[in-house]
């Protein structure tokens, strides 16, 4: 499990429009949400290819028995039929882009 990291040189400014504009790109569908302090998904599947991309905030993802920490500018996939769990860890409300792969 290794998030990518938004490449301001490559990608340009970070900004919810260029994060969306980039994971269209890659053939996705791009849904926003923004999760308050203190939510957690338990372990859980998706019957879709996904990435999570994080705007704001810190968000820890756990996935085949590792975590990692997103913060703004990371994006992790996440693969239809993986079981993986979410929390926002900070006092700072997570803003995601979820991308479902079309």
């Amino acid at each position: 499990m290794k998030p990518m990291h938004w490449d301001a040189s490559r990608d340009g400014p970070l900004t919810e429009a260029a994060m969306r504009s980039k994971l269209e790109a890659m053939g996705y569908g791009v849904s926003r949400y923004v999760y308050p302090p203190g939510t957690y998904f338990p372990p859980h599947t998706h019957g879709v290819d996904k990435i999570d991309g994080v705007l704001a905030g810190r968000f820890r993802m756990g996935m085949e028995g590792a975590t990692v920490m997103l913060e703004a500018g990371d994006l992790l996939e996440v693969p239809r039929g993986v079981v993986h769990s979410a929390e926002v860890v900070s006092n700072e409300a997570v803003i995601s882009l979820d991308a479902v792969r079309r």
